[in-house]
């Protein structure tokens, strides 16, 4: 197993876009709902699109959905992050992701929430130019598409695991 790891960490989708083009892939990933001490949600602004949402991305292959979570928050806000709960399980129509380079994939998406981070927050890092805090008042409307239900969700103040 471990050579399998090694071959493909980092690497897992773009090993099979070469096999499958741009046909859809099944993924996971995982994101994280940040609350301050305000109870305001951290949210970034993507590169790619220039749309708001949570932080988080796909899992690698042999990873730990919490290590999945931990290390794409580190890579895209330069924070660490601890303790987590579960917030909600997604799966669905609107998990179906269509890329400005045409690639398809079709995600799971294992999502956490945690009121616990240490370090200061980066901006501009490869897939994020801007991270803010927002409270419940002031969401921002150019939200990520994929986001909203998790977004809408936190919203209602949702007290136990959303699995749908």
């Amino acid at each position: 197993m471990e050579d399998i790891i090694a071959k493909y960490r980092g690497n897992y989708i773009k090993e099979m876009r070469k096999t499958v083009g741009h046909a859809p892939l099944m993924t996971t990933a995982c994101g994280v709902i940040i609350e301050n001490d305000k109870g305001e949600i951290l949210l970034q602004k993507r590169r790619d699109n220039g749309c708001w949402g949570i932080l988080g991305g796909a899992m690698e292959i042999g990873e730990k959905f919490l290590n999945v979570a931990r290390r794409e928050i580190y890579e895209e806000a330069g924070i660490e992050i601890e303790d987590m709960e579960l917030f909600g399980i997604y799966s669905g129509e609107d998990r179906i992701i269509k890329y400005p380079n045409g690639d398809i994939c079709c995600v799971t998406s294992i999502v956490f929430k945690t009121k616990e981070y240490k370090g200061e927050i980066r901006d501009n890092t490869d897939e994020a130019l801007e991270h803010r805090f927002f409270n419940k008042m002031n969401i921002p409307d150019e939200l990520n598409e994929f986001d909203k239900r998790y977004v809408s969700d936190w919203l209602k103040n949702q007290q136990k695991v959303i699995v749908d």
